[in-house]
């Protein structure tokens, strides 16, 4: 697993054995530094790999691009260690000519934590950004509430319900340490489009969605983003800046992200544990026409 796991010494201690010391492995935790325009546009704590995606997913996610177009390249940037060794923590994006670059004053000027993923930000105005692929509609028209489908398809109830397993089948770092989150995304049919790992649930997200555009694949029509924990407002944001219709979490959405997908017109769904789930916003994208569940 290379940069992505880390063994450790711990001292293992229980009310039914001798303490006794092991070794266990560990999830790595280290900066990414994103440049833009030769400066620093932001720093986050992640899981080393996958890093092209998670700053070209961090981008959109940022309302600043939306096509593979605007991204014309990304290299890392020198950087060692005090060893010597190359510590590939620092990435630098070259947008194309006229993308505008964002406001100074809404660059980040704090860590971001794995944890958290509008933190730092100069605004909450500078989060609830208008996507450039909308989920209403095509008359614009979706009050809050209102179910919606985009015209599309949807995906059934039985299929839904099968994908936290499907996800933590594929989760290869979580089976080594226990210690990351998953981000997968699913076509309505059930497909495995793309699956990323991260110790922060919104760096496995901006993965996905920078995977997406990498592929030319935006806006990411008839598709559910599967994830491994609760649903914020964050996840709820970058899902629809992607142009997501469906985001389902393993746990709880917090009461703003529910209000953020009842606007936009998201299917948001939590607790999805075997044969249940609650759908909070716009369940008119899930088919509940259902046979015996496996």
């Amino acid at each position: 697993m290379g940069r992505l796991t880390q063994r450790r010494k711990v001292l293992k201690l229980s009310l039914d054995a001798p303490p006794r010391r092991r070794e266990d492995v560990l999830a790595v935790e280290e900066p990414l530094e994103i440049r833009l325009a030769g400066r620093a546009f932001s720093i986050t704590m992640r899981t080393p790999g996958d890093d092209f995606d998670l700053v070209a997913g961090f981008l959109v996610s940022e309302g600043i691009i939306w096509s593979p177009e605007q991204l014309l390249s990304m290299r890392f940037c020198a950087g060692e260690d005090e060893d010597g060794r190359q510590t590939f923590n620092v990435v630098e994006a070259q947008l194309a000519p006229g993308v505008a670059l964002p406001d100074p004053r809404l660059d980040r000027q704090v860590v971001t934590s794995s944890a958290c993923g509008i933190c730092g930000t100069a605004s909450i105005d500078a989060v609830t950004k208008r996507s450039r692929f909308g989920l209403h509609h095509h008359d614009g028209g979706a009050a809050a509430g209102t179910d919606v489908t985009d015209g599309g398809g949807e995906v059934a109830l039985d299929l839904l319900l099968q994908l936290p397993d499907r996800l933590r089948e594929q989760q290869q770092v979580f089976e080594r340490t226990g210690g990351v989150h998953a981000a997968g995304l699913f076509s309505f049919e059930g497909e495995l489009l793309c699956l990323r790992e991260d110790v922060g649930r919104h760096n496995a997200v901006d993965k996905v969605v920078g995977w997406a555009l990498r592929e030319g694949r935006l806006p990411l029509r008839n598709t559910v983003l599967q994830v491994s924990g609760r649903a914020s407002f964050e996840l709820v944001q970058k899902a629809y800046l992607a142009g997501i219709p469906a985001l389902s979490a393993v746990s709880a959405p917090s009461s703003l992200a529910v209000e953020l997908a009842e606007k936009v017109g998201l299917t948001l769904a939590g607790f999805s544990r075997g044969r249940s789930v609650n759908v909070y916003a716009h369940p008119a994208r899930i088919g509940t026409a259902v046979g015996h569940l496996v």
